[in-house]
């Protein structure tokens, strides 16, 4: 009887949204239940070091989120509850495993192929150079002689006019 005069003092919406709450519980226990059957080790023996340590990180990041609704309902507030630490501490961690599987996807530099493209632009402007150096050449300093001489002697002529 004394339940009855409390399911009168709840009101109708309230109701509602524990009535949804319970199924919300009820599929997530459902959903985890395989995952729960199987020992972790069992669980995590084939994953690559990234992905294990993902799992761990969803399963702590699930826990820690069910104990954060469990203070909300008891009336706790979480955020004055150390339970904000330990969510924004698995929060970081996340990003680092984030950082790491970026960097793995990130392009990397071929070094052999580096090598070639840079000895390959050296020679080239090595060539380049010898080339240039030899046309240079065949201008010789006689000849750069004789031009500053033809300068001088037409000069001269001007002078004497």
């Amino acid at each position: 009887m004394a339940s009855d005069g409390l399911e009168r003092r709840i009101p109708p919406e309230v109701k509602q949204k524990i009535t949804n709450l319970d199924k919300i519980l009820s599929e997530v226990e459902e959903r985890l239940k395989p995952f729960l059957d199987i020992p972790h080790n069992e669980l995590i023996a084939e994953l690559s070091p990234l992905d294990k340590a993902k799992a761990d990180l969803v399963a702590a990041y699930s826990i820690n989120s069910l104990f954060w609704m469990y203070l909300n309902i008891c009336g706790v507030n979480p955020k004055d509850h150390g339970i904000k630490q330990e969510l924004d501490r698995i929060r970081s961690y996340m990003n680092r495993v984030k950082e790491i599987q970026d960097k793995a996807l990130a392009p990397k530099i071929d070094v052999k192929a580096t090598k070639r493209f840079v000895k390959s632009a050296l020679w080239q402007a090595a060539h380049n150079k010898k080339e240039a150096d030899a046309t240079t050449s065949k201008e010789s300093p006689s000849d750069w002689n004789r031009e500053s001489v033809e300068r001088k002697k037409k000069k001269r002529k001007r002078d004497d006019v």
